[in-house]
């Protein structure tokens, strides 16, 4: 079977599947970050406005990590076949695209000198980001011009000081991490950098009057490569595709900031569903708090219990009834939106989270689950605490499943892995954050106090942005409940919370 690419372009009449643009536009973005999300989320939708004759521009995939997908993307000269599929009036549909709008993907530890070259193209206007929640923060580093920095946003102000002495216009940020106010924190980053490596006041005037930073909110479920299907649907095909991706029909984009913009991201002129607003927060309270603090709040505990999708998971009557639980009565209050709003919305997320198509597995969802539980769990737990002045037992309850699922060993390739009973399974998060956690279990196991293990975790600041030990009942809620979870596993101690 021919490997997807495209010399394989002109031969492709597959029924049902769509192919975008064929001809070879000027590269008009850069994208950092080379993942499932933003290639089914940010490159579907520049891929159908260029079909739309709304956009008319390619996008150059940038891997800033050392591992990645780049050379799978090169090897197919950027296609790659996505797959959305979801429930339609009621009916399922399906929708296969090759998406042809990818130029190609390069690598900042090995090709910066490239990356320095695409950053300083007069056709480039907009960059697009998703390096996790995690991903935009200030980390204090010397400057190193010719080679990588090491943060994203350091990075990011490197070659936007080569694109500033070369003389070009400035850029549109488009960051679309899951934190508050993503477009002005990457700006804050950039001119710290700018500042402490004494990049000069005229770079300064630059980000500040030439370059836009907007605020965003991304909505979709992406599952990503569909493992168990990949074969059937290559076979389908009629070509090999190592970079399927799969996604659901749902989506929504909403960008704050100047409506100037609109021309350079004319996605809501190509028929997609793109919100501009003067004010985000409501539209991002409602998604973080009830969609990704519903699939965070939920999961690990999930996981740990023997499920691997979220379909699965929310059809359980236990843990569908927990995950319930949280979203409508510990989640709810703390929106501050009508009822009548917050209802439908929460109910669309069981429905979303039912999808039999997504295959989205809980594993996928575990990656860096500290950086999530503290932007898309915390904030909830704490405004129920203020109002109920009591604790939100299922939100409360997910804290000591992370805290569970964390337990690992680190094998000699430097990789953590837990256990349950269906076997190993990865732990992907800051490793300086897991291996502090597990030299914390070293202790609970010689002592087996539970209270000071969660206690001293809790007091980690860089991992929750407080002391979480100032929480009244926290504490020793998490050790409960954690105790509850090695001693009896994760699907008792589920039943015994929700029947208390």
């Amino acid at each position: 079977m021919d490997r997807l690419n495209r010399s394989l372009l002109p031969a492709l009449h597959v029924p049902g599947l769509e192919i975008g643009p064929r001809q070879e536009y000027p590269v008009r973005v850069m994208q950092f970050g080379e993942g499932n999300f933003l290639r089914a989320f940010i490159d579907w939708m520049i891929d159908k406005s260029n079909e739309a004759g709304k956009f008319n521009g390619m996008v150059q995939l940038v891997q800033p990590l050392p591992q990645g997908t780049a050379d799978l993307i090169n090897e197919q000269d950027g296609l790659y076949t996505l797959i959305l599929r979801g429930m339609e009036n009621g009916s399922p549909a399906e929708y296969k695209r090759v998406i042809t709008c990818v130029k190609g993907c390069l690598k900042t530890a090995t090709e910066w000198n490239k990356v320095v070259e695409c950053a300083c193209l007069p056709t480039l206007e907009l960059v697009f980001s998703n390096t996790t929640e995690a991903g935009i923060e200030y980390r204090p580093e010397l400057y190193t011009p010719g080679e990588a920095q090491s943060t994203f946003p350091a990075k990011v102000t490197s070659l936007l000081y080569e694109r500033f002495k070369a003389g070009r216009k400035g850029l549109v940020f488009v960051p679309c991490e899951l934190i508050d106010r993503n477009g002005q924190k990457l700006k804050e980053c950039i001119l710290r950098y700018a500042a402490n490596w004494k990049l000069g006041d005229g770079f300064t005037a630059y980000v500040e009057n030439d370059c836009a930073f907007l605020n965003t909110l991304v909505d979709r479920i992406v599952a990503g490569y569909p493992r168990a299907e990949a074969e059937a649907y290559c076979k389908k095909l009629g070509y090999e595709d190592k970079l399927l991706d799969c996604g659901e029909i749902f989506h929504l984009f909403v960008i704050e900031g100047d409506e100037k913009y609109r021309s350079a991201i004319p996605f809501a002129e190509a028929g997609l569903n793109l919100v501009w607003t003067a004010n985000q927060t409501p539209y991002r309270s409602r998604k973080v708090r009830f969609l990704n603090g519903g699939h965070t709040s939920s999961v690990l505990a999930a996981y740990l219990a023997g499920f691997d999708f979220v379909d699965r998971m929310t059809a359980d009557p236990l843990f569908g009834r927990y995950l319930r639980t949280a979203l409508f009565e510990e989640v709810f209050p703390t929106v501050q939106l009508p009822d009548d709003e917050k209802r439908a919305f929460a109910e669309s997320i069981i429905d979303r989270f039912l999808n039999p198509f997504a295959n989205h597995q809980l594993i996928s969802i575990s990656l860096n689950s500290i950086s999530k539980w503290q932007v898309r769990v915390l904030p909830s737990l704490l405004d129920y605490r203020a109002a109920a002045g009591k604790l939100p037992k299922v939100l409360t309850f997910s804290l000591a499943a992370l805290l569970a699922f964390y337990r690992g060993t680190e094998g000699a390739d430097g990789k953590w892995a837990g256990q349950r009973d269906k076997g190993a399974y990865p732990i992907s998060d800051d490793a300086d954050k897991i291996k502090f956690i597990n030299e914390c279990y070293k202790e609970l196991d010689a002592d087996g106090d539970y209270a000071k293990f969660v206690r001293s975790i809790l007091a980690r600041t860089d991992f929750w942005g407080q002391d979480l030990n100032a929480v009244p009942g926290l504490p020793d809620a998490v050790a409960a409940d954690l105790a509850a979870i090695r001693n009896n596993g994760a699907a008792a101690a589920v039943k015994q919370l929700l029947e208390a």
